[in-house]
């Protein structure tokens, strides 16, 4: 038995052919938007690419930057470099004896942060037997850090292992590659701790010292080199 509009129940509305096809194409329309909306936005995340050292999940990569060649280098004249960013200098030494780590034909060369792990001064270079600016005093028994702010002292040969004064740990040390064919120094690297001011203060994990020794500033792409004491 097929019910006419005045066998509806009290109060329903009846409902035509007309407005179940409307209802119908709402239901295709939108389902239809939607699957064109998943698709642009699948193929906006395929073209996307991110830009160097963005988001957490990117990689960061010590720079590599020549500094010198060994040719040129002068035990009584360190050189001064930015490493591994524009913010952070660092000193490369040719310390005229073999180094932990050292470098080089003879193993002696050498480079470390220039910034003082105490309070972040920069020190003095210092070849033996010879004195701060600050302290005419005072004569070094061997190749090292002297910091005239609070008289930290660094031994260059034993890894800047501190060897007086108040600085907590050695100031960290500069990875370094010799190419033997060519003679050229490059930086490829900081070792532990972190650098003063950037991150926990001791860092010594590689992956943490990677990480907040590349962040605070700009990331060197090449070497600015400044001879001197």
């Amino acid at each position: 038995m097929e019910l006419t509009d005045k066998d509806q129940a009290p109060g329903e509305k009846p409902e035509t052919d007309g407005s179940k096809r409307n209802f119908l194409k709402l239901v295709l329309t939108v389902g239809g938007l939607a699957t064109v909306g998943s698709f642009a936005s699948m193929f906006r995340l395929l073209l996307f690419v991110p830009s160097p050292n963005a988001g957490s999940n990117v990689p960061l990569v010590w720079p590599s930057i020549k500094i010198a060649n060994v040719s040129t280098l002068d035990p009584t004249k360190p050189l001064r470099f930015n490493y591994p960013l524009v913010e952070t200098p660092s000193v490369l030494l040719k310390l005229g004896q073999q180094a932990e780590n050292g470098v080089g034909p003879d193993s002696d060369i050498v480079a470390f942060s220039n910034i003082c792990q105490h309070l972040g001064c920069f020190y003095s270079v210092l070849p033996a037997g010879t004195s701060p600016p600050c302290n005419q005093s005072f004569k070094s028994v061997g190749p090292q850090g002297y910091c005239c702010c609070h008289g930290g002292e660094y031994d260059f040969v034993h890894s800047a292992k501190v060897i007086g004064g108040p600085p907590p740990r050695p100031v960290p040390q500069v990875t370094l590659k010799y190419d033997s064919s060519t003679g050229d120094i490059y930086a490829i690297g900081m070792g532990a701790p972190t650098i003063f001011g950037h991150g926990t203060p001791g860092t010594s994990d590689a992956a943490g010292v990677l990480q907040n020794d590349l962040t605070g500033g700009t990331i060197v792409t090449d070497a600015t080199v400044f001879s001197g004491t």
